[in-house]
């Protein structure tokens, strides 16, 4: 057979032509070529176009061949049979159908491009929005309007501190520029929210070359009665620490771990969740700025309220801030910053200008050695009629009779009087009182009294301070009406207005007529807190707050009087007067309490502390306080309390790590002896105790003395002021004497171990006397129950000798 009978008999009408497929159209016909082999594209020519199919579309299958689509140009004019034909259509199937997900991919993809570009496009728009938005004040200082969102950054555009201003406000969020008539001369940034608040912002001077301490003044003014300004610190974004301001029962060190809602800020009772007896307006943060409060601002606090944050509000009240200075609350205070939290608290409180040795005389400087370097020896029965001379004979002769221990201060309760403001002695309890005095001078013992400016309604001084009007009386009455209130056992008293210029030299004359017949040493100012004040107080001069009383009373009689300390305090009073901590329960859970509380008070610019009594504090019948009690004792049968004049003895343990901890503290102040639990390991180790505090811890103290008075430095420090790392931060449980030495007592029930971080350095162990290398941990630490652990810090180059 010929070549032309093969190709007419193989011939194949157009209408057994393979027609599109229903998967695609026309336009795909190239790819039906596209699919093949190399070798099989050799072997099929090209086609021509096909005619479009007059045949309805759904009579047609994928394999049949219409008579108007068949040309010779159309079939198969190779030596491939059918067989192959039919299977390259075939193959050619499941690649069409792969075909159309891929273009999905495709499209998905643009579409992701597109929609990422516009996402970037709008991200763009918006951060420029917001940067053109956000102004730059002061190089350091961003403020966004809108947000109301304002950054401070270091000298390193660090950011170090980021707040919220303004929380709260009520209508637009848009500010304008202050009208010429508000604007201040002084180079401050002024805008206003209309009809709510007005701001001031500028840069205070300073001078570079002194210290790195830059200042920022803010300044608010509400517009309208019913607005407070309100400003929030965040933390929650940064791991930032904040220290300062006071203590109370739900915030300890640092103070961003615990919480408080907005409370007034003043003085009161801890354990009520109130700030402690000492308060002061100054915060400080880890990364180096701080806040500084004015006074005149009526200041209520948050901490961790519902955010991570530290809100300042200013607004008014019926009592802390009942005396409003100006027409609508106003808050100021100032913005630090410096390199980091060290230097920045260092030149805050630096007292080179006006040096707290200015204008001391020998006998103070005397008084504050002896603070340190002796106990204070305070003697609180339960009851009145306990008190009295052969109270405190016995008590002096037990002190002398332990020979270990130096003769210091005598402190005696109010109850030297027969009611609180008699400002007399008893004499029915006292009737020997000069001869006491007396032998205790003979011994080398010192005598203070206690005394408060509260009078009570049973003293014989009541009638004759309301006939003179030398009381504190209610606002919004008559005058000759005094104001009465609670404090302590009293439940009824009156408070001397130490701002009538007849009430001081009424004061002065009472107390000068107990030491010229007694010769007393000195006294202790029981000042009370805000909270013991008269509800509805008014004085003769006007007050900022019911704490700023404190204030004026213990500058009124520090130069005229010989103070030892003072029980609660918002600004430093004049040296020797130390400040006392508040009273803590014979508790190992307010062991835990003392540290952090002196420590929040060193940093808060108090130096001088003086610590409660070893083993917990005595408290008078009647008052709000609390009594001791077995509470934390041990079982009475292991024979670890101990009864002396009806009262419980601290447990046995608890006196033991209290009084570990208390002989590197700047005061060691006792009511219970170690003597009293006739016990040979607690008496040996008082004694091996006050040999350590004589030869080692006082000469530190008095040492570090001279940077307090200098520099403000405390005495008591935190470990972040001895270590440059973040670790340190948040050590609650250790304390440095300067930067010498570094003190971990036990401060938990029947632990033997404990964790102790070590400074960078090197370090002598004092229970074993070996070399610590610095900068870590130190984990399972053995403390016996008879010792305290403390490292002396020694020269880098002691390892090699």
């Amino acid at each position: 057979m010929d070549l032309q009978s093969l190709r007419v008999m193989y011939m194949i009408p157009e209408h057994h032509q393979s027609s599109a497929s229903v998967y695609s159209d026309t336009d795909n016909a190239a790819d039906d070529v596209n699919v093949l082999s190399d070798d099989e594209r050799t072997k099929v020519p090209l086609r021509s176009p096909r005619r479009k199919s007059t045949a309805p579309r759904r009579f047609r299958s994928e394999f049949s061949m219409d008579d108007d689509e068949y040309s010779p140009s159309n079939s198969v004019t190779s030596v491939n049979s059918l067989a192959s034909l039919l299977k390259e259509k075939l193959q050619s199937i499941p690649h069409k159908i792969r075909k159309k997900p891929t273009d999905y991919k495709l499209r998905a993809f643009v579409g992701l491009m597109f929609l990422a570009v516009a996402f970037f496009v709008g991200f763009a728009y918006v951060l420029y929005h917001q940067q053109a938005l956000t102004k730059a004040y002061f190089q350091r200082v961003q403020f966004n309007e809108p947000k109301r969102l304002i950054r401070v950054f270091n000298k390193d555009d660090v950011e170090i501190l980021k707040a919220t201003l303004a929380v709260g406000i009520q209508g637009g969020k848009k500010a304008f520029p202050c009208l010429a008539e508000h604007r201040l001369k002084d180079g401050s940034e002024c805008m206003e929210w209309l009809h709510n608040l007005r701001l001031y912002l500028k840069c205070l001077p300073h001078d570079p070359g002194v210290d790195n301490t830059t200042c920022y003044s803010v300044h608010w003014k509400a517009l309208r009665h019913d607005v407070s300004p309100n400003d929030c610190f965040d933390w929650s974004d940064t791991k930032v620490h904040w220290f300062g301001a006071g203590q109370s029962i739900n915030l300890t060190w640092p103070l961003d771990t615990g919480s408080i809602d907005y409370t007034p800020f003043i003085t009161g009772d801890m354990q009520k969740s109130q700030w402690g007896n000492v308060v002061t307006r100054y915060l400080i943060n880890s990364k180096g700025a701080a806040i500084i409060v004015d006074e005149e601002t009526p200041l209520h606090i948050s901490v961790n309220r519902e955010n991570k944050e530290i809100c300042l509000k200013a607004k008014y009240d019926d009592f802390a801030f009942a005396n409003k200075l100006t027409e609508f609350p106003e808050m100021r205070y100032n913005i630090c910053t410096s390199r980091d939290i060290r230097s920045l608290h260092s030149s805050i409180h630096s007292h080179r200008r006006a040096p707290l040795w200015d204008g001391l005389k020998p006998d103070d400087m005397r008084t504050l050695e002896s603070l340190i370097s002796e106990p204070v020896w305070q003697i609180a029965p339960r009851f009145k009629h306990e008190l009295q001379d052969a109270t405190i004979s016995k008590y002096t002769d037990d002190v002398i009779n332990l020979g270990f221990l130096k003769q210091g201060h005598v402190l005696i309760n109010e109850f030297w009087q027969n009611e609180i403001g008699d400002l007399s002695v008893d004499t029915v309890r006292f009737a020997t009182l000069n001869e006491t005095v007396d032998k205790l001078h003979r011994r080398g013992f010192k005598v203070a009294f206690t005394i408060q400016p509260f009078i009570s309604t049973e003293s014989k001084n009541f009638a004759e301070t309301v006939q003179k009007r030398l009381l504190i009386n209610e606002r919004n009455s008559d005058r000759r009406i005094p104001a009465l209130t609670r404090f302590k056992s009293l439940a009824s008293a009156g408070v001397l207005d130490i701002t009538n210029n007849r009430s001081v030299p009424w004061i002065l004359e009472k107390l000068q007529a107990v030491m010229d017949k007694y010769y007393i040493d000195s006294f202790y100012f029981d000042l009370g807190t805000a909270y013991d004040m008269p509800h509805y107080y008014r004085c003769e001069k006007l007050l900022i707050n019911p704490d700023q009383y404190k204030t004026v009373f213990t500058k009124t009689f520090e130069k005229t009087l010989n103070i030892i300390g003072v029980s609660s305090a918002v600004s430093l009073p004049r040296p020797p007067i130390f400040v006392s901590l508040p009273p803590f329960e014979s508790t190992w859970e307010a062991l835990r309490l003392v540290i952090p509380t002196m420590l929040t008070y060193g940093i808060s610019g108090f130096p001088f502390t003086m610590p409660g009594a070893v083993g917990g504090d005595i408290y008078w019948p009647g008052s709000e306080q609390f009594l001791p009690s077995s509470k934390g004792s041990m079982d009475t049968n292991s024979n670890n309390t101990t009864q002396e004049n009806g009262i419980e003895l601290p447990e046995r343990e608890l006196y033991m790590r209290w009084l570990q901890m208390a002989t590197f503290l700047p005061v060691m102040k006792f009511t219970h002896l170690p003597s009293k639990y006739n016990d040979e390991r607690v008496l040996e180790m008082a004694k091996n105790l006050t040999l350590l505090r004589q030869k080692l811890v006082t000469p530190l103290l008095l040492k570090y003395k001279r940077e307090a008075l200098e520099e403000g430095l405390p005495l008591i420090r935190p470990l972040w002021l001895v270590a440059d790392v973040d670790v340190a931060l948040p050590v609650q449980d250790e304390f440095a004497i300067g930067d010498e030495i570094v003190v971990a007592p036990v401060l938990h029930k029947g632990d033997t171990t404990r964790e102790v971080y070590l400074p960078a350095g090197l370090w002598q162990d004092g229970i074993d006397g070996s070399l610590r290398k610095g900068n870590r941990w130190m984990h399972e630490y053995k403390v016996p129950v008879d010792r305290v652990a403390y490292f002396l810090r020694k020269p880098d180059d002691l390892r090699f000798k």
